[in-house]
């Protein structure tokens, strides 16, 4: 009688470590949870050009909010007039095009990414799961009651659902691109 107690309690034990390795082994190959406070990870600089215009006024920047729900500004405010195009800012595909809280919004799932870039209030020319390129047009300004004082176009970047700041997305030499300038012919006085 007490050889087969000894055996189920070895046989228990066995199958709770088996289980114990297996819970372990499927935990590994899931990605680990972010530590708090650390830093997340970096935005790559990968736009090609900006969602409105070549270089337009940021009407409003980039607020993080302190908690998921707390105040904050989640994107930035691009000044640009009512009926002008929108441009993906990246390659990609449209995971929405639709309405939200009665305005347009497109969203773009960025290629190679976890990131996902939003533009609103637009009337989109594209549709949920179309292929788009840098540059390529996703619709045009809404005329709504805007939060802006002029018309504008709200961008933002998320990953996962962690909002993140949009212009990270631009290059130094997109971001900080100012008016060409012409230089002196040689010999010419200045």
């Amino acid at each position: 009688m007490r050889t087969r107690r000894n055996r189920h309690t070895a046989l228990g034990l066995v199958l709770a470590l088996f289980l114990t390795l297996l819970t372990c082994a499927a935990r590994a190959d899931d990605a680990p949870p972010p530590t708090p406070g650390a830093p997340p990870a970096p935005v790559p600089a990968l736009a090609r050009t900006w969602p409105v215009g070549s270089h337009p006024v940021v009407l409003r920047g980039w607020e993080p909010p302190a908690t998921l729900y707390a105040r904050g500004h989640r994107g930035v405010d691009l000044a640009t007039p009512v009926g002008a195009q929108v441009r993906a800012v990246a390659a990609g595909r449209v995971s929405f095009a639709g309405r939200v809280a009665g305005r347009g919004v497109v969203a773009v799932e960025l290629a190679g990414t976890d990131l996902r870039t939003t533009y609103e209030p637009v009337t989109a020319t594209v549709k949920k799961g179309d292929e788009v390129e840098a540059g390529s047009v996703v619709g045009t300004v809404e005329l709504t009651g805007s939060h802006c004082a002029t018309s504008c176009v709200h961008w933002g970047l998320l990953r996962g659902e962690t909002y993140l700041d949009p212009l990270a997305l631009l290059p130094p030499w997109l971001l900080n691109r100012g008016p060409s300038r012409l230089l002196p012919v040689l010999g010419a006085p200045l």
